[in-house]
């Protein structure tokens, strides 16, 4: 039986910068059971910035914690999956994110994340800057969302100019944006749980820019790799999403 849903948002304004890395640098965050995933040859990490709205858990609204930013760093693996299991593609395998690393604004969304999940996510002052022009249907202006580490504030920005478009089947937008599972190492042992949304529109992104102390707050594996230009950036708008609890995987 699938687990129930632990948790409901709208995550909205989805700004995705994407970095080709190392693989050795992902090893030694990947969960017992997955596997490194690439598109094109390639292995990504993505830096991310959204928002989290009308957040509930197991139903209920929790004060002061239903609206907030995030910002993570994740990578992207793939599992075999079960008969019968959702969110399998035709070749069996599950596409799954793992994070490196979660900010969030509230110390106490960090601790449950971390006691429930084994996720990594640790609470830091945050601010989001959404200037947008609606002229529908194009859309433009600039999204960013900044973190306070020490006495410097670190920063994503990315710029859009157009309308969104539907994902296209096969393109490196799809692979970024479309994965339903996700890993995590929790007390010792490897984590899964589903995340459900629709598919999301996107906007191709420029002037895509990240500001970040990464050996610092990432660790000096990813310095290289996330000091380089993004290989890509995406807006994606977002939807509704609820999150499943985390259970060790079958099989």
């Amino acid at each position: 039986m699938l687990a129930r849903r632990f948790l409901t948002a709208e995550w909205r304004h989805l700004a995705m910068l994407n970095y080709a890395v190392d693989p050795a640098a992902l090893a030694p965050h990947l969960p017992a059971g997955t596997e490194l995933d690439v598109w094109n040859g390639t292995h990504y990490v993505s830096v991310v910035g959204f928002m989290f709205l009308r957040t509930r858990v197991l139903g209920l609204p929790i004060p002061f914690h239903v609206n907030f930013p995030e910002v993570n760093l994740r990578f992207y693996v793939r599992r075999r999956g079960e008969p019968g299991e959702p969110h399998v593609d035709s070749d069996g395998w599950k596409r799954g994110v793992v994070f490196i690393k979660e900010i969030v604004p509230r110390a106490a969304i960090a601790m449950v994340a971390r006691v429930l999940y084994g996720e990594a996510y640790v609470a830091l002052p945050m601010r989001r800057t959404l200037e947008l022009v609606d002229e529908s249907p194009r859309i433009h202006g600039r999204v960013a969302y900044a973190w306070r580490l020490g006495d410097d504030w670190h920063e994503l920005a990315l710029h859009i100019d157009g309308a969104p478009a539907p994902l296209v089947p096969g393109s490196e937008a799809e692979f970024i944006t479309e994965h339903y599972w996700g890993y995590a190492d929790g007390s010792g042992r490897t984590l899964e749980y589903r995340v459900e949304h629709p598919p999301w529109r996107v906007w191709s992104a420029h002037d895509a820019s990240l500001r970040c102390d990464v050996a610092t707050l990432y660790g000096p594996a990813f310095a290289d790799a996330l000091a380089a230009p993004p290989r890509s950036a995406f807006l994606a708008e977002g939807s509704e999403v609820a999150v499943h609890r985390g259970r060790p995987p079958t099989g």
